[in-house]
């Protein structure tokens, strides 16, 4: 990993936490690319094409992070992370297909580049790579990946489907995101917590905590798919929006019963096309200025709050300038950290 690979900023962590989290990310890149690399050099560059993209490593810097409330990181809390990292990406192949997206991170898409097809396998080979490696870290991991995966799935399944009769929209959308977002980054939180030798209410405090960290983190993104300028994002404006997905804002919208809210509503109501520019933009440009934004952000601040609120009790008797304080005001941060990204 090079000086200029986006991590997300972690302002109050120590110079000490910093270098150890710095040090842990360079190994999970090291390792991530040794078990990517393939005698046949087309897969080898398609598995590293997203990797080399960018990102910001959210998932193993919370393994680490997570590790540090314990005896610290270790070889199997590198596995671990690398392990996850290799999964999410893996996921990031598979929705550029669902996608059908240009761009991601700001260069072409896996799609775009390789064709479906490949993009698919080359998922699936790195769904396998990262099974591979959680299989060295016994029985347990193995069965939180295969139920991540499953989840993972699920949640992604769920997405493309409409909230069944009778059941809140919003509920149901928040439902998704748990899976299909907060599951990984739970995960990442668990595993961390375990393999860095932590009891068991604190690995449990970690999973929940990590998943509403994972679902504050996808409504963040969903505002930014928005808000966000050309370029801003790594990808064009108004996406969801152009693809038909109902995020937050939308469903609000959706609600409203304000009749200055008509127009709106009937440009991002369920069977609505936008695919037209001219809808689509009028659609965009209404939205931002819409009090919906508002009040998503405000319910996204809500989620993490109640992240940073989980923490509370592992800093009980624990000395204000201990490693683990370290950890659980870096662990803070990091919500805000991905609440308040720009991009």
């Amino acid at each position: 990993m090079t000086e200029a690979s986006p991590t997300l900023a972690l302002p109050t962590a120590s110079p000490e936490l910093a270098a150890r989290l710095w040090g842990g990310l360079v190994a999970v890149d090291a390792l991530l690319r040794s078990v990517v690399d393939h005698e046949d050099p087309f897969i080898a560059q398609a598995s590293l094409h997203l990797s080399e993209a960018g990102g910001k490593r959210l998932r193993p810097m919370l393994t680490l992070l997570a590790a540090e409330l314990g005896n610290g990181i270790n070889d199997d809390v590198i596995t671990a992370a690398t392990g996850v990292e290799l999964t999410h990406l893996a996921s990031l192949y598979h929705d550029d297909v669902m996608d059908e997206a240009d761009l991601r991170r700001g260069v072409v898409s896996a799609n775009a580049r390789y064709g479906n097809s490949n993009a698919i396998l080359v998922g699936d080979l790195l769904f396998g790579k990262a099974s591979e490696l959680v299989a060295g870290l016994g029985a347990e991991a193995v069965k939180i990946q295969a139920q991540t995966f499953v989840r993972l799935c699920s949640g992604q399944i769920r997405d493309d489907r409409p909230a069944p009769e009778g059941v809140d929209p919003i509920d149901y959308y928040l439902g998704v995101l748990a899976d299909k977002t907060g599951v990984l980054i739970a995960t990442a939180a668990r595993y961390g917590a375990i393999f860095g030798g932590c009891p068991a209410e604190t690995v449990d405090i970690m999973r929940r905590y990590g998943e509403r960290l994972g679902i504050a983190f996808q409504l963040a993104d969903d505002l930014l798919d928005i808000s966000s300028g050309p370029g801003e994002s790594g990808k064009e404006p108004g996406t969801d929006l152009r693809e038909g997905v109902a995020t937050l804002p939308v469903l609000l919208v959706r609600q409203s019963t304000d009749p200055a809210d008509d127009r709106l509503k009937e440009l991002v109501g369920a069977g609505s096309d936008l695919r037209v520019d001219a809808r689509h933009a009028e659609a965009l440009g209404l939205l931002r200025a819409h009090p919906a934004m508002g009040e998503a952000r405000e319910r996204t601040k809500t989620v993490a709050r109640e992240a940073q609120e989980l923490l509370a009790p592992l800093a009980i008797g624990l000395p204000a300038d201990s490693p683990a304080q370290d950890s659980i005001t870096a662990l803070s941060a990091l919500v805000e950290s991905v609440v308040n990204r720009a991009g």
